[in-house]
């Protein structure tokens, strides 16, 4: 019966005559006519993927959720035991070391004989070998030259191995490496002296090298570097260290943050604008630290004789130094696509006995090959080799390459789950014989095609637009757009199935649908109206990621190499390290003569009275909708980038989960109806990510009404004739999807978007952005929102001016609270009795002693007040809580066959008690 009554419901809105085939949708034949006729060769059709998905095994690989394509050169061994984030092999070849994280272990040691994961070691049951924490740095373990220890860089040291005859580890043993004030070691490269008695390490949270006695673990010298020191080579008798963050800053220079250090970086684009290598004598305790100058984020050391490579992820180059003369004398650029000059991340490098230079470009799942004589000899270019997901390090085996690639295969671990999550992810190591360059040649233009690097992807429109006829997406940046006014909406967590599992048209689940019809009335109405997108993908695994994804179009390789520990930064609003030279998307906007507003997006600060409870804010809202008075509670929110501040409605709070959406909609309701909108209009609205004091329905609830009082009052407004508004989730890492992990709910509002039809093509965050990139005229960020294919055939060139008008909730916003609001408890509107119906928020008698350890759990998880962090609480036992609270505590989670305590909660591996993720 509710099948069917949601089926003639959908029938009424248009969904069912705007199909065609088993899911695949019709577009009108208008809308594909225009995106032919105003594009030209500029782009053709929607997306090259068409309506394949994820996981999907095709021609061209496999089907990823950032706008690529896997099938690697070579063999593969996938990992199912979290990402890669660093690796080494052991001397004598036969072993290799990686650390991983997001899968209840620290370290995964592989038989590269056996081509087989032999030892996991960590702090999770899974565990071979037991460890107080599964934290780990941004670079790798370090074996002794003998192969005998193997040291593990960790929040405040290191952990040493002693190593089994059969390369299994044995004896950890801690090695301290104090906190200094604030600031943790935050371990990173190790290297150990030639002898093997002392073992240098890049201390990145103290901006300093130690020298550390191997045998006992004492501290014996200390060295001050650059900024954010990672790598480190040891040539000759002196120590190369890779400066992330650069040199220090000079008197009166432009800085932005990093970790309580003020760093050399662009006010506009929030980046790093030096790069350096420091230059230590350790055999002369009297000798200056040198400095080397290299591109921006250096990582990466590689030594052979004389000569030291140092890869610069945020410039795309290799330095080449001659160590013997101390200088760069070669430079390697590693941009293969002219289109684009950033965004493939050079991370390792190595060199193989024929004098091939190999470097792996992280997130272009390629490695570049170049011929190599000496460091004075221009390199000479040979092609690329395709790996799997994000290659981190490369090294030679023999006549073996060894490439280990830190996402794997995408989030596609084996699981008992009834649906797949972000956090199931895996890694890979790939593994081959060097073929002749006719071959890598012929295997470039595979890369190629997985990247979607086409020529011409990004046209500008030259001379003067006037004259020129308006339509949605240009096919020339520049040339003009019926819409001036974007709204980016960015909300927090769900997957496509816990919002729209329960709608028969589009490809759902309704097992996993958590949050139906009853609880979000506005979002499910706006589908009816604007059109489903059942085939869309967040790219990043939690927020840390998620929201660099839509405001850099990329996950820098800083926070992608960090995921580890995240103890530096989480939300890199306030790191310069984890911004891209090239800017965000509201410096692009402005630079291409466009106004900005923000309302909370990548805002990192928030101050708020005491009295400003969610109760209380609550009442406000409801006050200040009825009186048009202004708040009782004024709050402040900033950013420490000083281009996102310049622009910023600061009393709009970024993520709280104490602070209600409707009260966020309230505050921009009379900012809305005092300005009007920008051209770009960004939100932060966090209330779905749950975790607050109401409930979790409550919360989701909450913010559907918010979403769709905004859009009922644009869509009244005399704005709406030129405007379209992204509703998106930052990532969808709260819960289960029977496609991928990554399938997000976006909705597309506007008079010229598609109504009514289920649009079924592969979409992602970064199409998103290029949509949006496309419409303001905004240059593209880098290679992937540059290689992306706008969204042409979700517009039309036939408006619809219809408006919409939002519905009432009907799950009660109050559900769950301890104390109800002075203004007393809300009282929904009637639920519709052919969808199902919204949690009750009672706990069974049976489940209520468990029920209270959840509720003691989450009181420690930060997800409200000023210090509030996405993200913060493990996310398996995030997803098991709001599963709990969205059944009525009656329901295992599925793969499960009862209810489990916080504790007791399968993968409840991470964070660690200082851990934001």
């Amino acid at each position: 019966m509710q099948v069917t009554r949601n089926r003639r419901r959908a029938e009424r809105a248009g969904f069912l005559s705007k199909r065609v085939g088993h899911r695949v949708p019709l577009v009108t034949a208008g809308v594909t006519a225009l995106a032919v006729a105003a594009t030209g060769t500029a782009f053709a059709t929607t997306n090259g993927f068409g309506t394949q998905q994820v996981g999907q095994d095709t021609k061209d690989g496999t089907v990823i959720s950032s706008d690529q394509y896997l099938a690697p050169y070579g063999d593969r061994l996938v990992i199912n035991n979290g990402k890669i984030m660093s690796s080494t092999v052991s001397p004598d070849g036969t072993h290799m070391a990686a650390s991983v994280t997001d899968g209840g272990a620290a370290l995964a040691i592989v038989d590269l004989k056996g081509n087989k994961v032999q030892q996991i070691v960590g702090n999770s049951a899974s565990a071979n070998l037991r460890i107080k924490g599964n934290d780990i740095g941004q670079e790798g373990p370090a074996y002794s030259p003998d192969g005998k220890q193997l040291w593990l860089g960790q929040t405040d040291g290191y952990t040493r191995f002693t190593v089994n005859a059969d390369g299994t580890l044995a004896n950890p043993v801690t090695v301290a490496i104090p906190a200094d004030g604030s600031k943790h070691a935050l371990a990173a490269a190790a290297v150990f002296s030639a002898d093997g008695s002392t073992v240098y390490s890049a201390v990145n949270g103290q901006n300093r090298v130690v020298a550390i006695d191997a045998a006992t673990g004492a501290i014996t010298r200390s060295w001050a570097t650059g900024n954010a020191p990672r790598g480190l080579a040891l040539v000759g008798g002196k120590l190369y260290v890779s400066n992330e963050g650069g040199r220090t800053a000079e008197p009166g220079e432009s800085t932005i943050n990093s970790y309580g250090t003020q760093v050399p970086a662009n006010p506009v684009t929030g980046a790093t604008t030096t790069g350096t290598v420091s230059v230590i004598d350790v055999a002369d305790p009297a000798a200056a630290v040198g400095s080397i100058d290299v591109g921006l984020h250096p990582t990466a050391l590689y030594a052979h004789g004389r000569t030291l490579f140092v890869t610069n992820t945020a410039t795309n180059s290799v330095s080449v130094i001659d160590t013997g003369r101390g200088k760069v004398v070669q430079t390697i650029a590693t941009q293969p696509w002219p289109q684009a000059t950033v965004g493939y991340e050079p991370d390792a490098v190595t060199l193989t006995d024929d004098g091939h230079l190999l470097v792996t470009l992280g997130r272009a799942n390629a490695v570049a090959v170049y011929r190599f004589s000496s460091a004075q000899e221009p390199v000479s270019y040979v092609g690329l080799l395709p790996t799997d997901y994000f290659p981190a390090e490369i090294a030679t085996v023999g006549n073996k390459i060894v490439v280990s690639n830190t996402r794997g295969i995408d989030a596609r671990r084996p699981t008992t789950a009834a649906g797949h999550a972000t956090h199931d992810t895996t890694s890979s190591l790939t593994t081959f014989t060097l073929p002749a360059d006719k071959v890598i040649r012929s295997e470039t233009s595979k890369v190629f095609r997985q990247n979607g690097w086409t020529g011409d992807n990004v046209k500008d429109a030259p001379g003067n637009h006037k004259g020129k006829k308006a339509v949605p997406v240009p096919a020339r940046l520049g040339d003009p757009s019926t819409i001036q006014h974007v709204f980016l909406i960015v909300k927090e967590n769900r997957t496509y199935d816990q919002l729209f599992g329960d709608i028969p048209e589009g490809n759902g689940d309704p097992a996993l649908a958590e949050f139906g019809e009853n609880v979000t009335p506005n979002q499910h109405a706006l589908t009816q109206q604007f059109g489903l997108y059942d085939n869309t993908y967040d790219i990043g695994t939690n927020s840390a990621e998620g929201h660099n994804w839509l405001m850099q179009a990329d996950n820098p390789e800083y926070t992608e190499s960090s995921a580890g520990e995240y103890l530096r930064s989480y939300d890199t609003e306030d790191d310069a390290l984890g911004h891209q030279k090239s800017g965000f998307l509201w410096t692009g906007a402005q630079a291409a003569g466009n106004t900005v507003r923000d309302f909370g997006e990548f805002q990192q600060f928030l101050t708020k009275p005491a009295a400003a409870t969610w109760q209380n804010l609550y009442c406000d809202a409801k006050s200040m909708d009825a009186t048009g008075a202004p708040t009782q509670y004024p709050l402040d929110s900033s950013s420490p980038i000083p281009s996102l501040n310049d622009v910023s409605v600061h009393g709009f709070p970024k993520f709280d989960t104490s602070v209600p959406d409707i009260y966020r909609e309230q505050l921009w309701e009379q900012d809305f109806a005092k300005n009007g909108p920008a051209n770009l209009n960004m939100f932060w609205l966090s209330s779905d990510h749950t975790g607050g004091p109401a409930n979790a329905a409550a919360q989701v609830a909450d913010n559907d009404l918010a979403v769709g009082r905004m859009v009922d009052t644009i869509s009244h407004s005399k704005y709406w004739k030129n405007s379209a508004i992204f509703v998106v989730e930052d990532d969808s890492q709260a819960g289960l999807d029977h496609v991928d992990g990554h399938r997000a709910p976006i909705q597309i509002i506007s008079p010229w978007a598609q109504h009514g039809a289920v649009d079924s093509h592969y979409y992602s965050q970064i199409t998103m952005i290029r949509t949006i990139e496309q419409i303001l005229g905004v240059q593209p960020m880098n290679q992937k929102d540059t290689a992306a294919t706008p969204m042409t055939a979700a517009f039309t060139s036939e408006p619809d001016y219809t408006p919409f008008t939002a519905l009432a909730n009907r799950t009660s916003l109050t559900a769950g609270l301890a104390t109800p609001p002075s203004c007393g408890v809300d009282t929904p509107a009637a639920q519709d009795p052919a969808a199902a119906p919204a949690p009750s928020a009672v706990v069974p008698a049976a489940e209520k002693a468990t029920a209270a350890k959840w509720d003691s759990w989450k009181s420690k998880q930060r997800l409200t007040g000023p210090s509030a962090v996405p993200d913060y609480a493990n996310p398996a036992q995030m997803n098991h809580f709001t599963w709990y609270q969205t059944h009525d505590w009656k329901k295992p989670y599925p793969g499960e066959s009862r209810i489990f305590a916080p504790d007791d909660v399968p993968g409840a591996f991470i964070p660690s008690t200082e851990n934001d993720d």
